[in-house]
C-alpha cells in the first residue's frame, strides 16, 4: 500500500512540540507507511518535517499585535492551500493556534479539498466565544480535546471529538538531570537557581523581558547567590539573547527540549509567562508563578470578554489559585519579587489533582491515542 501522506500545520512552539510527538507515534505504529509534509518548527524538523515556511510568522497574539501581521498571515494561508493542492495529502491536521487554523480549514473547504481535515487542541469555548462550538462542525471533520469535559461543549453540535489528555504528561519534563545541568554550565553548588521563561512569542518577550530582568536584579540583591537559567525556543532565541546582553546577574540561555527539562531539574523556583510551560514546571515539581503582559488595549478587551476566574489551567481545573498569577497591572517588579521570595520560603504547590485531570498516570499516551485515530481517519478518507 502507498504510504499515507499526512499534512501537519503547527503555528507555534507548543503545537510544534505536540506535532513532533504525534509524528514519533505514527512512525512507531506505521514505519515507512507514513510520510509528513506541512508547517512546523524545530522539534517537528527533528522528526523529519521540512517546513513550508518559518512558523515564527504565525506566532502572534493580541489584537494590536495581530492586525499588522494580517497580510503576512493571509499570504501564508494561500501558500498552504497551493501546497496542499500540489501534494494531495490523505489528511490535513492543524495543531493549536485556533484563530489561524480555523481560517486554514475554511480555505480547504473553499478549494474543494475533500479528504478529512482535523484539528488538535479544542478552542477554549468554556472561557470565551462559546458560539465557536456550533461552527466547527461545518468545516472540520474531527476535533482532538486535551481537557476533561471539553467534548461536552462540542458533541451537542454534531462535532466528532476524541479526548486524548494533555501531551505535557508524556513530555519528560519530570525527567531532567539537574546535577548534570549545573556541572555543564558551571553553576555553583550553593547558588539559588531561578528559571526565567519569558514566552515563545515575540510580543511576549517584548512585554515581559524588561520586567523579568528588573525583578531578577532585585532578587539577586535580596537572595545573594542567584543564578538565572533562561530556556527559550527557536522563534524568539535571538530576541532573548539580545535582551540578556549586559546582564550583571550570572545567567545562561539554553535551547532545546532536553536542556529545558534539565534546567527545570536544576531550579528551586521559576518565573514564567502564562502558557503550557506552567504545566511542564508543575510536572517537574518546580515551584513557580506566572506573569503576563500584553498591550493595554488587548488586555482591556480580553478582560471584558473572558468568562473565567483564572488564566492558569492548573488553577482552572481545581477552581482555586494553586499557582500565583500576576497579570497586566499586577505584573510588576515588586509583586514578582515578593511572590518569588514567598515560594523560596514555602515551595509547596498542590498541583497533583490538576495533573491527574490532565491525564497523568493513565495508560495510553495522548500521542499514541491521537496517532491511532488519525491513521483510521486517513485510511477511511482514502477509501471513501
Amino acid at each position: 500500500m502507498q504510504a499515507l501522506t499526512i499534512y501537519l500545520i503547527a503555528g507555534e512552539p507548543s503545537g510544534d512540540l505536540l506535532g513532533s510527538r504525534l509524528m514519533r507515534a505514527l512512525k512507531k505504529k506505521m514505519g515507512r507507511g507514513v510520510r509528513f509534509v506541512g508547517v512546523g518548527g524545530e522539534t517537528m524538523a527533528q522528526e523529519g518535517l521540512r517546513s513550508l515556511f518559518d512558523i515564527s510568522d504565525l506566532s502572534v497574539m493580541g489584537l494590536t499585535e495581530v492586525i499588522p501581521s494580517i497580510p503576512k498571515i493571509l499570504k501564508r494561508i494561500h501558500e498552504i492551500g497551493a501546497d496542499i493542492r500540489e501534494k494531495k495529502p490523505d489528511i490535513v491536521m492543524t495543531i493549536d493556534s485556533y484563530a489561524f487554523s480555523a481560517r486554514v480549514h475554511r480555505m480547504l473547504k473553499k478549494i474543494g479539498y475533500t479528504r478529512p481535515h482535523v484539528h488538535c487542541v479544542a478552542p477554549q469555548v468554556w472561557a470565551w466565544k462559546a458560539g465557536r462550538a456550533k461552527k466547527i462542525g461545518a468545516f472540520m471533520d474531527h476535533l482532538f480535546c486535551l481537557l476533561p469535559n471539553e467534548e461536552s461543549y462540542f458533541t451537542p453540535h454534531g462535532v466528532k471529538t476524541t479526548f486524548i489528555g494533555h501531551p505535557v504528561v508524556e513530555g519528560g519534563a519530570d525527567k531532567g538531570d539537574g546535577a548534570a545541568f549545573r556541572k555543564k554550565h558551571g553553576i555553583p553548588s550553593n547558588a539559588v537557581v531561578m528559571a526565567v521563561l519569558p514566552g515563545s512569542r515575540k510580543n511576549e518577550v517584548k512585554y515581559l523581558m524588561p520586567t523579568f530582568k528588573a525583578a531578577s536584579e532585585e532578587l539577586s540583591r535580596a537572595v545573594g547567590d542567584l543564578f538565572v537559567v533562561i530556556p527559550t525556543v527557536a522563534p524568539v532565541a535571538a530576541q532573548v539573547a539580545r535582551a540578556v546582553q549586559g546582564w550583571a546577574i550570572p545567567h545562561v540561555v539554553v535551547q532545546g527540549e532536553a536542556e529545558r527539562y534539565d534546567a527545570f531539574a536544576s531550579a528551586q523556583v521559576a518565573l514564567a509567562a502564562s502558557g503550557t510551560v506552567s504545566l511542564e514546571l508543575a510536572l517537574a515539581g518546580v515551584p513557580h508563578l506566572i506573569a503576563y503582559k500584553m498591550s493595554p488595549l488587548t488586555g482591556y478587551i480580553l478582560k471584558r470578554m473572558l468568562k473565567i476566574r483564572f488564566a492558569n489551567l492548573l488553577n482552572l481545573l481545581v477552581n482555586k489559585e494553586v499557582i500565583p498569577e500576576l497579570l497586566q497591572d499586577k505584573c510588576t517588579v515588586d509583586n514578582i519579587v515578593a511572590a518569588v521570595e514567598k515560594l523560596l520560603k514555602n515551595p509547596h504547590q498542590d498541583v497533583g489533582p490538576s495533573l491527574q485531570k490532565l491525564g497523568a498516570g493513565r495508560g495510553q499516551l495522548p500521542s499514541e491515542k491521537m496517532a491511532q485515530v488519525l491513521r483510521e481517519l486517513a485510511l477511511k478518507g482514502r477509501h471513501d
